[in-house]
């Protein structure tokens, strides 16, 4: 029971977090090459581990000791707590980021079918709708079991990734991490996607209720910033074998197994793809569960199982349409824009108004 519970506090957001960012954070690679291998096999390194890591440390830490003291687990309470009527500006990047997100991993979803399996991109797309509506019309339950255990899975699939890549080009992973390249905005590139990946907060929120205490809310958003940043870096030194001529690769993961291990690709996709379907449910059933707050303050019942489903697939399909704006456009230019909405909003507004009600929270309780 005491293993279950600990289980539930420290690594179940983590789990969660890792399987909302992989689609949109670096299941492709062409995330990482844009935000960290771009500035340089040392300066991504250094924007990785000094920037993106502490910074989701530090971010995660705070939110699940607010969400902890106020008892906000959607994100609108969460946000309407935290910045009074200021909150919809949130909820504006929130959509915003929803549909870029959603557009991202629905172009990814056909591009896998078509080159993995020579089947047409509509193939993928059905799926990917079909597995979204599935997983938001079955709830949290079903997702936090979904996000968890298909996470082991991923953490396999890029370790035996990461060990191929090593056998295969480790002698020129170390060449290019051994000369020290840093080029100029590597700790930029960090931030912006620390801040845009932040956008995945909110469907974090629905697991946090078993924390109890600030240091397991500390604890836990600390091993929430490791669990999510290391498939990452395990993909990112595999693409030091193939740097330079990686980084205009639309799809750099899928060119690299190409390469060195043909036969993990077929694994690979697949694992990817469903991770797709958990990005897209991840990111909707943070929206059904704010809608459902909603109706609930107003109407005193919520969403159906049938609503939730519904939804599900109608934002997975305008999601769909947005993917014919390219993938390399969608990660260069909506991602870099929208981590600045994040950054004032949930950063800025955390350690300074957030900071300031937990305390004075503390102080109203004795």
């Amino acid at each position: 029971m005491m293993a279950s519970s600990a289980y539930k506090k420290y690594f179940l957001p983590g789990l969660i977090s890792q399987s909302v960012v992989v689609a949109g954070g670096y299941g492709t690679g062409r995330e990482l090459v844009e935000y960290f291998v771009n500035y340089g096999s040392l300066g991504g390194v250094l924007g990785m581990a000094l920037v993106t890591t502490v910074l989701w440390s530090l971010v995660f830490a705070v939110s699940y000791e607010f969400a902890r003291t106020f008892k906000v687990y959607d994100y609108r309470s969460f946000f309407k707590e935290l910045l009074g009527p200021g909150w919809v500006l949130y909820e504006a990047c929130y959509i915003v980021l929803l549909l870029i997100v959603l557009g991202v991993v629905g172009a990814t979803s056909g591009s896998i079918f078509m080159q993995s399996f020579g089947l047409p991109p509509l193939v993928g797309a059905a799926l990917f709708l079909g597995g979204v509506a599935t997983l938001t019309f079955f709830g949290s339950y079903v997702i936090e079991v979904a996000m968890s255990w298909w996470s082991y899975l991923l953490y396999a699939v890029f370790l035996v990734f990461l060990l191929v890549g090593l056998s295969q080009v480790g002698g020129q992973i170390g060449a290019n991490l051994f000369s020290g390249e840093i080029k100029e905005g590597w700790a930029l590139g960090g931030f912006k996607y620390a801040f845009y990946n932040m956008g995945t907060f909110p469907a974090i929120l629905f697991a946090l209720n078993y924390i109890e205490n600030r240091k397991e809310a500390v604890l836990s958003g600390i091993m929430t910033s490791v669990i999510t940043i290391l498939p990452g870096f395990f993909l990112y030194l595999v693409i030091m074998g193939f740097y330079p001529a990686i980084l205009e690769t639309e799809l750099p993961t899928y060119a690299i197994l190409e390469k060195i291990a043909p036969w993990l690709l077929p694994v690979y996709m697949v694992v990817l793809f469903g991770t797709m379907i958990e990005t897209g449910a991840g990111f909707i059933h943070a929206v059904n569960e704010r809608i459902n707050a909603w109706l609930v303050d107003r109407k005193g019942t919520g969403l159906t199982r049938a609503n939730r489903g519904l939804l599900g697939g109608l934002m997975a399909l305008v999601g769909l349409g947005i993917a014919s704006f390219g993938l390399i456009g969608l990660i260069a230019k909506g991602y870099g824009t929208i981590s600045w909405g994040f950054f004032i909003l949930h950063g800025v507004a955390l350690f300074t108004i957030g900071i300031y009600k937990i305390g004075r929270k503390k102080v109203d309780a004795r």
